[in-house]
């Protein structure tokens, strides 16, 4: 029996790198910069270009900050596909979080290797409030990181848990059971 995941699992990766790209191809090829198209009273697609990272931190930096979060992001991806190979073959969350993470990873090192920029295009916003554009890559990388999340403080410590049939503690068991001597 393997005890590695199932490489398929990196399919989920391909996938979202494959669906961010389209979709930027597609925003890039129908928007001019800074176009808007109402959706909804509260979602706009729009063309943006991100130099920097999460809520464009450091983009007005001169240009340095493109090849230090590329770098970043392929270390990144290195940790995670260790990680990703770790997992035992039965788990399911930790596994989908990875590659939902690395397959965001990847395609925003894609844009930033092959423009220089992230292109954003998703626009949620309310009123005079907007909260700051974003991709298909940041929304895989948003959930993966909340599935990672979830796996750390809820399912993690049932999995530390010994059970009574692994010998651990059960109800019948403790200082004040009989021992059946």
């Amino acid at each position: 029996m393997s005890h590695r995941p199932s490489l398929l699992w990196l399919l989920v990766s391909v996938l979202v790198i494959a669906i961010d790209q389209v979709t930027k191809r597609l925003i890039m090829g129908s928007f001019a910069l800074f176009e808007h198209l109402p959706v909804l009273p509260y979602f706009d697609l729009v063309r943006l270009h991100n130099t920097g990272a999460a809520f464009s931190f450091l983009a007005s930096a001169s240009g340095w900050q493109n090849w230090f979060f590329t770098g970043v992001a392929v270390v990144v991806s290195g940790i995670l596909l260790w990680w990703f190979s770790r997992q035992p073959p039965e788990r399911v969350v930790v596994p989908l979080g990875l590659v939902l993470v690395l397959g965001g990873a990847i395609g925003n090192v894609i844009d930033r290797l092959e423009h220089g920029y992230v292109v954003d295009f998703i626009l949620v916003h309310y009123e005079h409030w907007a909260f700051p554009a974003f991709n298909v890559a940041d929304s895989a990388i948003t959930l993966g990181v909340i599935l990672l999340l979830i796996d750390s403080f809820f399912l993690e410590g049932r999995r530390l848990q010994p059970s009574a049939a692994d010998g651990g503690p059960s109800a019948s068991s403790g200082p004040n059971a009989s021992s059946g001597q």
